[in-house]
């Protein structure tokens, strides 16, 4: 192994059945982004420093890093990852969503001290869920 082993990126491609603004509105607010992953004080505003509110891990500092609204939001999350949101608008009632997740790490440690080879499984099925199930379910409303 190499000093710096990089992990694959964590991908997640869904189509949602809501117009791109609709959608927009969810991944780029706090009460649209806590209403199907977790609370927040997300603002989209590129440097705008925010908080998510992780339960059992207590606070992760957040950093936006790309806006390009409707289509993109880029934020840095806790001291290693980056999550990237690309919108693109399919038709009038829907959006694909393609959600990055990367900066992981054969040899590093989260702030919680578990090894990003053991973290970057859970958040794999974790955003397998949240992107096909908790999302689509918040825009059916």
């Amino acid at each position: 192994m190499n000093s710096q082993e990089k992990l694959e990126e964590i991908h997640k491609i869904v189509v949602l059945h809501a117009p791109l603004e609709k959608v927009w509105q969810a991944v780029s607010t706090s009460e649209g982004m806590a209403a199907w992953w977790m609370p927040n004080s997300l603002k989209p505003i590129v440097g705008h420093e925010f908080v998510l509110h992780t339960e059992q891990f207590g606070d992760s500092p957040c950093k936006v890093t790309e806006l390009q609204p409707p289509t993109r939001l880029g934020f840095n999350w806790g001291k290693d990852w980056h999550v990237l949101i690309e919108l693109k608008k399919l038709s009038v009632e829907e959006t694909e969503l393609t959600l990055i997740h990367s900066g992981w790490d054969a040899h590093k440690v989260t702030e919680f001290e578990q090894p990003h080879t053991v973290v970057r499984g859970f958040m794999e099925s974790g955003w397998e869920r949240i992107v096909k199930e908790k999302l689509p379910a918040i825009l059916k409303a």
